[in-house]
């Protein structure tokens, strides 16, 4: 009796252990400076940005089309919910979620949530400053403003090359090289 005690308790040890290795904490000891630290990084579903960009496109073509306020303003709230919340909370990601990721098979190929959550910023630049151009009745700046987010989406949509994440890369090489310069 005691020897099969000894090994549950022992199985029950293994299992915490490789939960603790599976789910690291992310509080922070005091012991540690916070250069040292790595911050804990969120993972998302690579092909999620790439049909939410597919989606984009398309709330961008109509918007362009029609130079409609509230396509572009509503664009702008799926933006900067993106960038709140984050891309799995955002109303693209929700949609992502529920409808397309339980039907595709497969793998499931994950990506840190830094850099698409960055292009969503550079795109909610963009929107705003469309929303703006469409307020004010300056239609140019509202087109230019719209037409550079729409070859954002679509060159992501169709060829999966985000352009946001791109600069986000750019941004870290540059502060990098500029914090080993100093």
């Amino acid at each position: 009796m005691p020897a099969q005690k000894v090994a549950s308790v022992g199985k029950l040890i293994n299992y915490f252990k490789k939960l603790i290795i599976y789910f690291p904490t992310t509080k922070r000891s005091k012991k540690v400076s916070k250069s040292t630290q790595e911050k804990a990084v969120r993972l998302i579903d690579a092909r999620g940005p790439r049909y939410t960009a597919a989606i984009t496109t398309l709330v961008l073509s109509a918007a362009l089309v029609t130079e409609s306020n509230l396509i572009i303003g509503f664009q702008f709230a799926v933006f900067l919910s993106a960038v709140l919340f984050g891309l799995r909370r955002s109303i693209y990601g929700f949609i992502y979620r529920n409808l397309i990721q339980p039907r595709l098979s497969g793998p499931v190929p994950s990506e840190s949530e830094a850099a698409p959550r960055f292009a969503q910023f550079v795109g909610a630049l963009f929107a705003a400053t469309a929303l703006i151009g469409g307020v004010t009745g300056n239609s140019a700046v509202f087109v230019i403003a719209t037409s550079f987010a729409l070859a954002a989406a679509f060159l992501n949509a169709a060829f999966g090359f985000c352009l946001g994440c791109q600069f986000y890369l750019l941004i870290l090489r540059g502060k990098a090289r500029l914090t080993a310069h100093n």
